[in-house]
């Protein structure tokens, strides 16, 4: 049995992806599906700010780098239900790799599987390069790897820019 805050955290999490995914139909239907995507992902501009900087403040973490990043940007994809590993391959680097994510699985379940690519091409890798804005302009992302690509997983990769610093 779920304890009363498992209880509250599921709840908050099917309302979170409820509205989201509400939002982007009504959005559709009424604007059509280009439309939808295009404020989809301009939205998806400004919620990595709001869910970096929240993540900051809870974990207490003031360094811009990547090994950062990742820890904060882990508490998000923990919140969201995601099954994923974090690593630091070298100094200086850092990467989540997704193994499940609760949004594709939304796609599945409402049989709107053929967004995927385009979301993780316009949703996806706005988010993780917004992150990484957050964190400094010395730090770059790239999207290596997705699930709704065909991999097995997603990998969100973070490292410094050529010629910065590396403090980690």
């Amino acid at each position: 049995m779920n304890s009363g805050s498992e209880l509250i955290v599921e709840m908050l999490r099917r309302s979170y992806f409820g509205a989201d995914g509400l939002w982007y139909v009504m959005v559709e239907e009424e604007f059509g599906p280009e439309k939808a995507m295009e404020l989809d992902e301009r939205v998806w501009r400004v919620m990595p700010k709001l869910q970096a900087r929240k993540a900051r403040e809870l974990l207490d973490c003031r360094r811009d780098s990547p090994a950062a990043l990742v820890r904060c940007m882990a508490l998000k994809f923990a919140a969201e239900g995601h099954d994923y590993a974090v690593r630091t391959p070298a100094p200086g680097e850092a990467e989540i790799v997704i193994t499940r994510c609760p949004w594709r699985e939304a796609l599945e379940s409402s049989g709107r599987t053929h967004l995927g690519p385009e979301i993780a091409d316009r949703i996806c890798a706005t988010e993780g390069a917004t992150w990484a804005i957050e964190f400094g302009d010395g730090i770059e992302f790239a999207m290596t790897e997705a699930i709704c690509h065909g991999a097995e997983r997603c990998r969100f990769a973070f490292h410094r820019a050529r010629g910065e610093k590396t403090t980690e």
